[in-house]
């Protein structure tokens, strides 16, 4: 059974940075590698929403709300990916999950980690 782990959120001033890890167990290297790992982020009130996409081979994807800003990564010999944070907003408040779907279509998310951002 695949375990993601999220951690690096807090409260951080608008203007500044956080990084976000999540990390993968209960898995082998060859599943981690081949998976599209994703992070959502879902603010109290609104649906959940993706936020960046990164695939097996490292291509990226982002949401308009996010580029120039977020930089989503990933190291498969650690078996985690990464959510690099930089000039954050109020906006960007919310609960951020990490999502891993591997190449027969499965499905696992992390618990969630905080990220509060101060005006």
């Amino acid at each position: 059974q695949v375990q993601l782990v999220e951690s690096g959120g807090g409260l951080v001033q608008a203007g500044g940075s956080l990084r976000l890890s999540c990390a993968a167990s209960g898995t082998t290297g060859t599943i981690f590698r081949l998976a599209t790992m994703d992070w959502y982020r879902q603010a109290p009130g609104k649906q959940r929403e993706l936020v960046a996409t990164i695939t097996s081979g490292s291509s990226t994807n982002y949401a308009d709300s996010v580029k120039g800003r977020f930089t989503i990564s990933r190291d498969n010999a650690k078996n985690t990916v990464y959510l690099q944070m930089n000039s954050l907003k109020p906006e960007d408040t919310a609960a951020y999950y990490c999502r891993l779907i591997t190449r027969s279509y499965s499905q696992y998310w992390g618990q969630g980690t905080q990220v509060t951002v101060s005006s």
